[in-house]
C-alpha cells in the first residue's frame, strides 16, 4: 500500500475516533440532563402508550358494533351495541385526556432540560478563564445560548412528540390491522416499500435544503447586524448602495433556499396522499371482493379502511423529525464541547487565606507564552514594593498588558511564580485574590442598571452613603448629581447616557469602593480626550493613594504621577527609574517624552 493510502486510513481512523468521542460526550451530557427526570420520563412513556392505544381502539370498536352489535340488536339484545358505543366514547375521552396530560408532561420535561442546560452554559462560561473568552468569540457563545438551544427546544417541544406519537400510532395501527384482518395488513405492509423510498428521498434532500436555509439566514442576519452596528461608517463612506446590492443578493439566496425546501414538500405531500390513496383503494378492492364472497365482515372492512387512511397521517411529521434531530444533535455537540472545556487558571485545591494583604507583588523566574512558539515574557525577576505607584510604558506588543493579566491571575505563568506578599497567586484563595487585586481597563464597562448599582459592583453590600463617598473621592459626585435621577439614573436609558470620561470616573469609584491593595490601570485613559483626561487625572490621585498601583499607559501625562517607571520592550524591562531620572537620561523613555512634548506644541 502507498504512503498516501496509509496516511488516508490513519486520517479516517482519527476522524472516526474523534466522531465517537464527540458522540460519547453528547450522550454523557444528555444522560446527565435526563437522570434527574427519569421518573417523569417513565410516567410520560406510560401515558403516551396508553393514550395511543385508546386512540387506535376506535375503528376496532366500530367493527364490533357493526358486525356484532347490530345483529344482536335485531334480536332485541342491545348490550353488545351499547358496550361498543360506551367503549368508543370512553376510549375517546381517555385518549383526549391522556394526550392533554402527555402534552403537559413533555412540556415540563422540555423546560426542565432547557433551564438546566441554559444555567450550565451560563455558569460554566463564567468560570472559564480569560484565555477561553479571548479565543472563543462572544458571538459563538451567544449562538450556544440562542440558536443552538432553540434547535434543542424545537426538537423537545415538537420533534419528540412527532416521533413518539407518530411512531407509536403507526405501530399500533399496524398491529390492530393485522389482528382484525391479516390480508389488509399485508396490503398495508406492501405500501411501506414506496413510503420508505419517498421518506428516505425527502430526508436526504431536505437535510441539504434546510442546512442551506439556515446558512443563508445566518448570512442575512450577520449582514444586517453589521450594517446597523456600523451605521456611522456606512453613512460616512456612503456604503448604502453597496449594502443594498449585497443585502439584495443575500435576500435572493435566502428566497431560493426556501423555494427549494418548498419544492421538496411539493413532492412529499402529494406522494404521501398518492401512496395512501392507492393503499386505501387496494384494501377496499381486496376487502370488497372478500365481503362479496362472504369471507370478510362489513364492519371489519370499514375498520380496515379507517386504519389504512389513518396510518399515513403521521408520516410527514416523522420525516420532519429527522431534520429537527440533525439540527439538535449538532447543537448538543457544540454545547457539550463548551461544557467540556476546563479553566486554564483553576482554583487551588487547598487555598491559602490572605486576610490582611499589604500589596507587595513579586515575579520570580517568570516566563509566559500564549502558545509554545510565541513567548511573550522571557524569564525575568521583578518586584513591586507595597504602596508604590509604577508606570509601565513601551511600544504596542511589548508585554505590558500580559504582565498585568499575570498579576490579576487572568493567566498563569508558563514557568516561575507570581506572588502577593510572598504567597503564590495559584495558591491564594480566589475571594482574597479578587478582593486584593483589581484591574480597571479603558473600556470602563457599565452594566444595565443604575449608576449607583454600577459603582456598588466593587462592594455589593455597600450602603448609599459609601457609594456617594466613593464617587466624591474620585470626583464623580458632581456629574452624577446632575443626571436626571442622580445615582438612580439608568445608564442605558435616554438621559442617562454618560461620556467616556464619566464612565471612567464611575469605574474609578467602583475600584475605590472595592478598596484593593493592588490596583492595575490598563490604558485607563487611552480613549479620553484631553479635557476628560484632566478630569480623570484628579480622580486618579485619590484612587492611587495608599495602595500598590500599576499604570499601563501610552500617554506620558498619565505617567507623571508615578513613583517609578518601567520601560518594556519585547517582554523585557529595558529601563527602570523615577520619571525625572529617566527624562533626564538618554534612554528610550527620554526619547518618548521628548516626542510627546513636541506633539503638544
Amino acid at each position: 500500500m502507498s504512503v498516501l493510502g496509509v496516511e488516508g486510513e490513519e486520517r479516517d481512523d482519527f476522524t472516526r475516533r474523534e466522531s465517537k468521542q464527540i458522540r460519547d460526550r453528547s450522550l454523557r451530557l444528555l444522560n446527565s440532563l435526563l437522570r434527574p427526570l427519569w421518573a417523569r420520563v417513565t410516567l410520560t412513556i406510560v401515558v403516551v402508550v396508553v393514550s395511543t392505544a385508546a386512540q387506535v381502539a376506535g375503528p376496532a370498536l366500530i367493527a364490533y358494533g357493526l358486525d356484532t352489535g347490530l345483529p344482536a340488536l335485531i334480536k332485541q339484545d342491545w348490550m353488545p351495541l351499547a358496550f361498543a358505543v360506551f367503549a368508543y366514547l370512553f376510549t375517546g375521552i381517555v385518549g383526549a385526556a391522556l394526550i392533554a396530560w402527555y402534552t403537559v408532561l413533555t412540556a415540563r420535561i422540555s423546560q426542565a432540560i432547557l433551564i438546566d442546560l441554559r444555567k450550565r452554559v451560563f455558569l460554566h462560561t463564567q468560570k472559564l478563564s480569560l484565555e477561553f473568552h479571548e479565543s472563543y468569540t462572544s458571538g459563538r457563545i451567544i449562538a450556544r445560548q440562542t440558536s443552538d438551544l432553540d434547535s434543542i427546544r424545537e426538537l423537545l417541544d415538537s420533534g419528540i412528540n412527532q416521533l413518539v406519537q407518530g411512531g407509536l400510532y403507526m405501530a399500533f395501527i399496524a398491529v390492530a390491522l393485522f389482528s382484525i384482518d391479516f390480508w389488509s395488513g399485508v396490503v398495508l405492509f406492501g405500501s411501506l416499500v414506496p413510503l420508505g423510498f419517498l421518506l428516505r428521498w425527502f430526508q436526504v434532500r431536505s437535510q441539504k435544503a434546510f442546512r442551506a436555509t439556515r446558512t443563508t439566514s445566518a448570512r442575512l442576519i450577520v449582514h444586517f447586524v453589521e450594517t446597523m452596528t456600523g451605521i456611522r461608517a456606512v453613512k460616512a463612506f456612503r456604503k448604502e448602495k453597496r449594502n443594498e446590492t449585497e443585502f439584495g443578493g443575500l435576500v435572493e439566496d435566502y428566497r431560493l433556499a426556501n423555494m427549494r425546501t418548498i419544492k421538496l414538500f411539493g413532492v412529499l405531500d402529494p406522494g404521501l396522499v398518492l401512496i395512501g390513496n392507492v393503499a386505501l383503494g387496494v384494501v377496499l378492492l381486496v376487502g370488497g371482493l372478500r365481503v362479496a364472497g362472504g369471507g370478510l365482515a362489513v364492519g371489519v372492512l370499514l375498520a380496515a379502511l379507517l386504519y389504512t387512511r389513518s396510518f399515513f397521517a403521521p408520516a410527514q411529521e416523522m420525516a420532519m423529525f429527522y431534520n429537527s434531530y440533525q439540527s439538535a444533535a449538532a447543537a448538543l455537540e457544540k454545547i457539550s464541547g463548551v461544557l467540556e472545556e476546563r479553566p486554564s487558571v483553576p482554583d487551588p485545591t487547598r487555598p491559602i487565606d490572605l486576610w490582611q494583604a499589604k500589596g507587595s507583588v513579586t515575579f520570580e523566574g517568570v516566563e509566559f507564552a500564549y502558545t509554545p512558539d510565541r513567548v511573550i515574557l522571557p524569564s525575568f525577576d521583578l518586584e513591586f514594593p507595597a504602596g508604590q505607584t509604577i508606570a509601565l510604558v513601551g511600544s504596542t506588543g511589548a508585554g505590558k498588558s500580559t504582565l498585568a493579566k499575570l498579576i490579576s491571575r487572568f493567566y498563569d505563568p508558563s514557568d516561575g511564580v507570581v506572588s502577593l506578599d510572598g504567597v503564590d497567586l495559584r495558591r491564594l484563595h480566589p475571594k482574597d485574590l479578587r478582593r486584593a487585586i483589581v484591574m480597571v481597563t479603558q473600556e470602563a464597562y457599565l452594566f444595565s442598571g443604575s449608576v449607583g448599582d454600577n459603582i456598588a459592583l466593587g462592594k455589593p453590600e455597600a450602603t448609599i452613603e459609601e457609594i456617594v463617598a466613593a464617587a466624591k473621592a474620585v470626583g464623580a459626585h458632581e456629574f452624577i448629581e446632575g443626571l436626571p435621577d442622580g445615582y438612580d439614573t439608568d445608564v442605558n436609558k435616554r438621559g442617562g447616557r454618560v461620556s467616556a470620561g464619566q464612565r471612567q470616573l464611575i469605574s474609578f469609584a467602583r475600584a475605590f469602593l472595592a478598596d484593593p491593595v493592588v490596583l492595575i490601570l490598563d490604558e485607563a485613559t487611552a480613549s479620553l480626550d484631553i479635557p476628560s483626561e484632566r478630569l480623570v487625572q484628579e480622580g486618579l490621585l485619590t484612587l492611587l493613594a495608599d495602595r500598590t498601583a500599576i499604570i499601563i499607559a501610552h500617554r506620558l501625562s498619565t505617567v507623571a504621577i508615578a513613583d517609578r517607571v518601567l520601560v518594556m520592550e519585547h517582554g523585557r524591562i529595558v529601563e527602570d527609574g523615577t520619571p525625572r531620572d529617566l527624562i533626564a537620561g538618554t534612554g528610550r523613555f527620554s526619547k518618548l517624552h521628548a516626542a510627546w512634548r513636541e506633539s503638544l506644541v
